[in-house]
């Protein structure tokens, strides 16, 4: 049996597939596969003599990631889907069972986020589907490497820096439907080379790295979700879903878990207290229309209204040890911590660009987020990069801040962050408050005092040379055995030390594993903590 996934791939029934269609199968066309089945022959001789018994041309369905589209719809009720799954024979009984799960319990026991239908909003539209229908299609089973963005279908939206970050030698990479930078070449126009080793973007990365820990860096961070709630009763509504206090007082920021239908962790979220009927919440980006489902499980007090702002605020992270003087050269308003501590936010004004500015940092370093209304985006940042030349300061991209958030040992959504893992093993069960109720209490009071299966951790790979972790790379300890897998992996440039945030089991601080990196054995140790600013001193200060 030959089969082919051809580069001439023709589309069928693009508005829908006809009621009385069955198992109907397409007339031969054999001239379409044609190098595909010479390639077979050369590859296979005795093919070419072997003659042909039957041709089986039949419709595939395909998402445009070639994932299938799994879960309850976001915006409807009581429709569940299942759908476009392409080899049924290997994944229709694994989906069959992940779906009567959700269906009878409310949440799968796997992390399904890579399947589930919530991963696209309405931005996937037909023009953007079908192209990259076709570049999945056509590259079935061409070799994918890590960190790999492909083209098709882009770009499909863009924020108004985009032009001005593609004149800076922005490089992008796709983020629920954004363009988004993930660095910045020294000239316009370079593109990411593909390979298992570390590629061209590894010494800009770095310098933007170093720039940040050493002067400044400006990042966006545009791509975090953003919402916003209102009303007498908004805070009632926040504590009845989320798992920690809700800051009562004005300018004062948590951060706080989201429990899972099974006690896991569903998301990760930071609440502000903006004025004292206003809250801001900041989160995935990503995970927005899966998060949906879980404001919608909480009945709304009349006179709350949830809005989110997503699409209608952009925002800005300015970070790094000169990131307070680069911000006070453009606002009136004083940025000293006695003033604007850890964790506090103000409505400020930047260059004459109203702002919320919360200090925080996803880098672990001194700086604030600036979050501002989508048509002053580029004005903000043209302001931000002007001032940022006096301090040695620029752009930096999405994979430096991927190492930043490393070397502080900060965990991600859908990676260190899945419904799988239950708080007491993500280091998150601090901010769970007992002393009221919240979305799945119940769920987490049955897990709570189980002994972790695994705990999140950090380890430094101490001989690679030529690449590093990626996530997914099993972990052995020094019998052989394995205790456990990367989740996110790095080089930490601040550090200069390759890392990897894993779920371990059976260790502990000072032991030597194996990290299998390209597949071979690779020497790391156990960190007892983060290696850069594990204090917060900076991050404080």
């Amino acid at each position: 049996m030959i089969g082919a996934y051809e580069k001439d791939l023709r589309f069928w029934a693009e508005e829908g597939t006809p009621i009385d269609f069955a198992h109907e199968l397409f007339a031969d066309d054999l001239d379409r596969i044609e190098d595909n089945m010479m390639r077979a022959m050369k590859r296979v001789p005795v093919l070419g003599a072997a003659g042909i018994k039957r041709v089986i041309n039949g419709p595939m369905i395909w998402s445009p990631d070639s994932n299938v589209l799994y879960g309850p719809h976001p915006d409807l009720r009581n429709y569940f889907c299942c759908n476009g799954i392409i080899p049924g024979f290997s994944q229709s009984g694994g989906m069959g069972l992940m779906s009567a799960q959700w269906m009878v319990d409310g949440e799968s026991q796997y992390d399904m986020f890579a399947w589930d239908v919530a991963r696209f909003g309405d931005w996937a539209d037909k023009a953007f589907t079908k192209a990259r229908v076709g570049d999945q299609y056509a590259n079935r089973f061409a070799i994918h490497f890590p960190n790999e963005e492909r083209e098709a279908g882009r770009p499909l939206r863009t924020r108004p820096v985009h032009a001005l970050q593609q004149a800076l030698g922005g490089v992008f990479g796709l983020n629920y439907g954004w363009e988004h930078v993930q660095w910045f070449s020294d000239a316009p126009g370079a593109k990411d080379t593909n390979g298992f080793i570390r590629q061209n973007w590894f010494e800009p990365v770095g310098r933007e790295c170093r720039m940040l820990r050493e002067h400044a860096g400006i990042i966006d961070i545009s791509n975090f979700a953003k919402y916003r709630v209102l009303g007498e009763a908004a805070a009632d509504w926040l504590n009845a879903i989320f798992a920690n206090n809700m800051p009562q007082t004005v300018g004062r920021s948590c951060l706080t878990p989201l429990i899972g239908v099974r006690g896991g962790i569903a998301g990760d979220f930071t609440v502000t207290c903006i004025a004292d009927d206003e809250f801001m919440i900041i989160g995935s980006g990503m995970a927005e229309r899966y998060h949906q489902r879980f404001w919608n499980m909480v009945p709304m007090p009349d006179g709350v209204t949830f809005e989110s702002l997503t699409d209608a605020m952009c925002g800005f992270n300015v970070a790094g040890p000169k990131s307070r003087n680069l911000l006070q050269r453009l606002t009136s308003t004083s940025l000293a911590t006695v003033n604007f501590p850890f964790m506090r936010s103000q409505r400020i004004e930047l260059s004459g660009v109203d702002c919320i500015a919360l200090r925080v940092s996803f880098t672990g370093d001194l700086g604030w987020e600036l979050h501002c209304k989508t048509e002053d985006q580029l004005r903000l940042y043209e302001a931000l990069l002007e001032t940022g030349k006096i301090f040695g300061a620029g752009p930096v991209g999405g994979r430096a801040l991927m190492s930043l958030r490393v070397e502080k040992g900060y965990g991600s959504w859908s990676r260190e962050y899945s419904p799988e893992y239950w708080p007491q093993e993500v280091g998150l069960a601090g901010l769970i408050k007992l002393d009221k109720d919240f979305l799945h209490k119940n769920a987490y009071l049955a897990i709570k005092d189980n002994v972790p299966r695994e705990t999140l951790s950090i380890v430094e790979i101490l001989d690679v040379t030529t690449a590093d972790a990626t996530g997914g790379e099993p972990i052995f300890d020094k019998t052989g055995a394995g205790v456990g897998r990367v989740t996110s992996g790095t080089y930490g440039y601040g550090v200069n030390k390759s890392l990897a945030l894993c779920y371990l089991k059976n260790v502990k601080v000072g032991d030597e594993l194996d990290v299998m990196v390209l597949g071979k054995p690779h020497r790391a140790v156990v960190l007892a903590e983060p290696p850069f600013d594990p204090s917060g001193a900076k991050l404080r200060g």
